[in-house]
């Protein structure tokens, strides 16, 4: 299943303009979801597998991208974002082992500020 995540993510980045825009697309989608989740807990407490199931995916995409050898980056933004995506997936387990609302703050506050650190990346890259 995380080879068709996979196969489907590097399909949607050639199509689009930019595989940031696209990443920084996908997170806030991401935030967005569980934000809702957490705003009316009661009753969308339901829908909090598939939105940890989204957001597990997608990081596990950008986890097996950054290490792979021949990613670009920096070796140390490499390891910031290989961490950030083993704490996402430890948080993860959590939230699924004791769901709790205000769990889901830190993981939607990662997604946004990754988000909005990608989109300003761009808008310096087109200045």
């Amino acid at each position: 299943m995380q080879q068709q995540a996979a196969a489907a993510y590097q399909q949607t980045a050639k199509k689009t303009a930019s595989p940031r825009e696209l990443e920084a697309s996908l997170l806030s989608k991401s935030a967005a979801q569980l934000q809702r989740i957490k705003d009316d807990w009661d009753n969308k407490k339901s829908e909090l597998d598939g939105a940890l199931t989204y957001n597990r995916k997608l990081w596990t995409v950008f986890l097996t991208s950054v290490t792979k050898d021949e990613n670009p980056l920096p070796v140390a933004i490499k390891q910031n974002v290989a961490n950030l995506g083993i704490f996402v997936m430890n948080q993860t387990i959590q939230i699924l082992a004791n769901p709790a609302p205000e769990k889901l703050t830190v993981m939607i506050n990662i997604n946004q500020e990754l988000a909005a650190g990608l989109r300003t990346q761009m808008q310096q890259a087109a200045e």
